[in-house]
């Protein structure tokens, strides 16, 4: 099963050395879990400020600068991994570098097998 790992914090509490710092750790992170098969992808987000967001309703669509939500954390980044279950994404996600400076959200992907494959 595959889930996803949210990774929520301030987005201007870390400097740029330990960003740097924290990108390489990922990096090798990512490395060792594809090793064991258990990757699937990850990203660092740009900064909220380059965010759009787009909400449709009654056949409109409104598009606005920024996130949704104006909140203390910021989602900055993600993992999706593979998992044998729940426990296994907690043991993996405690790992993950990003998560020491701030929240990490683990959901489950469903799985729609009309979607196509990467």
């Amino acid at each position: 099963m595959q889930y996803m790992c949210l990774l929520y914090f301030e987005e201007t509490a870390l400097e740029q050395d330990v960003r740097d710092a924290c990108y390489q750790e990922s990096a090798q992170f990512a490395q060792d879990l594809h090793a064991k098969g258990k990757f699937v992808a990850a990203a660092p987000l740009q900064p909220t400020s380059t965010a759009t967001s787009l909400r449709r309703s009654d056949g409109k669509t409104l598009v606005t600068d920024g996130p949704f939500a104006e909140t203390r954390e910021q989602l900055g980044g993600f993992f999706i991994i593979n998992a044998k279950d729940l426990d296994e994404a907690i043991s993996i996600a405690s790992k993950i570098p990003g998560g020491r400076y701030g929240t990490v959200e683990i959901r489950p992907v469903i799985e729609v097998p009309t979607l196509p494959r990467v």
